[in-house]
């Protein structure tokens, strides 16, 4: 299993929109991808799941993927949400940047 703890900056935290961005990225992965919040933990694949939650902005939260490919699929969720600017970078490398 591969983790990292990150930073929600939306404003409006993970709901809608970032929330379907999480979603989307997470499916593409072949892993099991759990997003965890305030001692719960959610499939990352799941909309309903994933707004269950009810993250706000400035929380933050760890996401996890276990199975095939764990590493690269982290670090590509991990760069979609930065890049779409629903979180802040890793307090921890993910991994490695070299391909």
């Amino acid at each position: 299993m591969t983790e990292v703890k990150v930073l929600v900056v939306d404003p409006v935290g993970l709901h809608a929109r970032p929330a379907t961005v999480a979603v989307h990225a997470a499916s593409k992965c072949k892993c099991k991808v759990t997003i965890s919040f305030n001692g719960r933990s959610m499939d990352m694949k799941s909309i309903m799941g994933v707004m269950s939650l009810g993250i706000p902005t400035q929380s933050e939260v760890v996401i996890s993927c276990d199975g095939e490919e764990e590493e690269a699929a982290l670090q590509s969720i991990v760069e979609t949400l930065v890049a779409q600017k629903v979180i802040e970078g890793p307090e921890a490398e993910a991994a490695p940047e070299e391909a």
